[in-house]
């Protein structure tokens, strides 16, 4: 099994793999139409390797083009789990928009860019100044509903395995999760069930294969907040290992079996109390 790399730091190690520069993309198009998969293209490099050389890639095109934009991730999730999405609104960023909004929802409530990460361009909206500061940073509008919760959970999936999670305890702030905005990791507090399986279904009805899902839970019962195709692994000692160990597995996996077979396996990979 031959593979192309365009993320030196995400496939470290594995076996047969070639690292390309993802600027050098047109200068190693035959390697490229080669390889029997292709790993961690960025973005813009889809429509040439997927449509253009019909290359197989990892993750998987759903885990792209609905982790792209929270706006899509969320009509996503609507489509295939309604009841575990928080109550959303998103509007253009014009004054009636805005107004829509602001007349359906009570402060404090969530407000988010649409195409940030690692907990950045989230804020907490409790009056109409930092409502109006919001509005200037964005051209979408994009609202939730605000869970009464002081911690979250990261699930972990790659090709066909939940690989676990851990608990995300809210930092100094009193708002954020995030382990790059002061979040702290709790990896002794089992794993909801309710979550797992939550989770599950999602990556199996929307194909995502490489992901960590954000969980709240609201008097036990889970609401999924988002994904993010490209995550961290300090979370859990030992992650960057078992991720890469999933990851040809799975690859190795979809080149040996004719039948694809029952994605997200009923038991976890690890423990549910990692």
């Amino acid at each position: 099994m031959q593979c192309v790399s365009f993320d030196v730091f995400r496939t470290l190690g594995m076996p047969d793999t070639r690292y390309i520069k993802p600027s050098e993309m047109f200068r190693h198009k035959d390697e490229i139409a080669a390889a029997d998969w292709v790993l961690f293209p960025q973005y813009w490099q889809l429509g040439g390797i997927v449509f253009g050389l019909k290359g197989r890639i990892f993750p998987s095109l759903s885990s792209y083009l609905i982790g792209h934009d929270k706006v899509e991730m969320t009509r996503a999730f609507q489509m295939v789990a309604p009841q575990h999405v928080p109550w959303t609104l998103i509007e253009p960023n014009t004054p009636a928009g805005a107004e829509r909004i602001w007349s359906q929802i009570s402060p404090p409530f969530v407000a988010k860019l649409p195409k940030a990460a690692r907990g950045q361009g989230v804020w907490l909206i409790r009056n109409r100044q930092e409502w109006d500061a919001y509005r200037a940073r964005t051209d979408r509008l994009y609202v939730q509903e605000y869970l009464p919760i002081d911690r979250d959970l990261r699930i972990i999936v790659v090709g066909e395995q939940l690989l676990g999670g851990f608990w995300r305890m809210q930092g100094v702030d009193g708002f954020h999760n995030n382990l790059s905005q002061g979040g702290r990791v709790d990896s002794e507090t089992p794993l909801p069930l309710t979550a797992l399986a939550l989770v599950r279904r999602l990556a199996r009805a929307l194909e995502i294969n490489h992901a960590g899902f954000d969980i709240a839970m609201v008097d036990g019962y889970p609401y999924v907040l988002e994904f993010n195709r490209l995550f961290g692994n300090t979370g859990l000692p030992g992650m960057d290992k078992q991720v890469s160990a999933a990851i040809l597995e799975y690859l190795r996996g979809q080149d040996h079996s004719g039948d694809p077979t029952d994605p997200m396996a009923p038991t976890p990979h690890l423990p549910v109390a990692v």
